[in-house]
């Protein structure tokens, strides 16, 4: 299945700087969604059960996409280690175990923005009424 694939060092050293830019933007979202919980503390008023529930669950789903990331940059040094060393079918099959973590990184990414979408339509139909 994988004899005839080849890939060199420069194939996964490509999505360096993408899984990079990635890793820096799921950090930012961290931080903005802990500066909302910590404020929404702060505040002392009553938080709907609605608003944490879908907090709670864009911590969850931020975790997990940081984590994918994570892996997936990994496994692409792993996967460079070993092409280098001359294992290129083993460094293919990484790599491409490093492409679908990157992918589930992505779906989480998307599935954690509609649901940050949601929450801004609620409060907009809040400040509708």
């Amino acid at each position: 299945m994988f004899e005839n694939l080849h890939i060199s060092l420069t194939t996964p050293a490509l999505l360096f700087p993408a899984i990079s830019l990635l890793l820096l933007a799921y950090t930012n979202r961290f931080f903005s969604l802990a500066a909302l919980i910590r404020n929404l503390s702060s505040q002392g008023k009553p938080v709907h059960s609605g608003q944490l529930k879908n907090l709670r669950q864009r911590i969850v789903i931020i975790r997990r996409m940081q984590e994918s990331g994570v892996l997936s940059f990994a496994l692409c040094v792993l996967c460079m280690i070993f092409i280098y060393i001359g294992f290129n079918k083993t460094g293919s099959i990484i790599f491409g175990s490093s492409l679908l973590l990157l992918l589930y990184s992505l779906l989480l990414s998307v599935i954690e923005i509609r649901i940050s979408v949601d929450a801004l339509n609620y409060h907009l139909k809040e400040l509708d009424q």
